[in-house]
């Protein structure tokens, strides 16, 4: 009898990990779209780092993104199980705010790029001076580090927690903890990775011989440290183009007149001979795309507006 009942015990854990495993993944494609800007802004964070102190500095990082998880998790959980209709307001805020960040990314590109050029040029001159003390810069760009990655881990938890709303409380609990720990470990190792192209790609470049294999070596360090610098515009462009899908699908589900709009507008075109299966898959993300653009313009001439309101301070 005993022996039954830790089998029956055994079959359920079984099927439960497998429940968490299907529901964790169908998480983390959703929360996949803050991944790029997650792992372009870390990036990003760490240059102007002497190159001896850019995986200390990423570390640092990471232990201040655990302890953010350990404050957000718990939260949101929280929230989950003694306010739970909160969820859905949550989710539309986090994604309202995924387009706005998106949007503002696009208004700096083209409307204010002369104060983005002349921010990165003093930065560079600060980095270049040698009376600036790089120890407090350093820790500074940690601070920053970890003040921007609370609040892309606050949307990666919210989104995360949204897919599993209807589930077990037993279940949420698994699901967005592993999904908080999968994402620091694979974003600060990606970083990791992508802040150290640039030595790697010098170290093979640097390598001497003239065997076919050392000079294989070289190409491929030529190759690395073209790379590198394409590969951070590419994370950038496509975080900011997943911020918009991302968003603009969290506002859709939550707003059923959009929903329905984007479900008539698959109807319409999937019997369509040879395109219909591409645009299929195609055309709700380009609903998306489309409520992502509209919200985040209005979120930040919203922003824009109440700064010009509000009263400047005196110097």
């Amino acid at each position: 009898m005993a022996g039954g009942s830790l089998l029956m015990l055994l079959d359920d854990i079984t099927t439960m990990l497998d429940d968490v495993s299907v529901m964790t993944k169908v998480a983390a494609k959703k929360t996949a779209g803050v991944l790029g800007d997650d792992l372009a802004l870390n990036a990003q964070q760490v240059s102007g780092v002497d190159a001896s102190r850019e995986l200390p500095v990423v570390w640092a990082v990471a232990k201040g993104s655990f302890v953010n998880k350990l404050i957000l998790v718990p939260s949101a959980l929280a929230i989950s199980y003694f306010i739970p209709w909160l969820i859905t307001p949550l989710l539309m805020l986090g994604g309202a705010f995924l387009c706005f960040e998106g949007f503002e990314k696009i208004a700096h590109k083209f409307f204010f790029k002369e104060d983005d050029e002349s921010h990165s040029q003093a930065i560079a001159q600060a980095v270049a001076d040698p009376k600036i003390d790089m120890v407090a810069l350093e820790k500074d760009k940690i601070k920053g580090a970890i003040r921007t990655d609370f609040i892309l881990s606050a949307e990666i938890i919210v989104i995360a927690l949204g897919t599993v709303a209807t589930e077990v409380f037993s279940k949420q609990v698994a699901v967005v903890t592993a999904i908080s720990l999968i994402m620091t470990v694979g974003v600060y190792g990606l970083v990791a990775g992508i802040v150290k192209l640039d030595d790697l790609g010098l170290h093979l470049m640097l390598k001497k011989g003239q065997s076919f294999y050392k000079q294989l070596l070289r190409k491929i360090g030529v190759g690395i440290l073209a790379f590198a610098p394409k590969l951070m515009r590419f994370l950038s462009i496509a975080g900011t183009a997943a911020m918009f899908l991302v968003g603009g699908s969290i506002i859709g589900h939550g707003i059923p007149a959009i929903r329905h709009i984007s479900e008539a507008l698959v109807a319409s075109v999937q019997n369509l001979p040879t395109i219909g299966g591409v645009l299929k898959v195609v055309s709700p993300m380009l609903v998306d795309a489309i409520v992502g653009l509209i919200v985040g313009a209005i979120c930040v001439a919203g922003f824009m507006l109440v700064q010009k309101m509000m009263p400047k301070k005196q110097t």
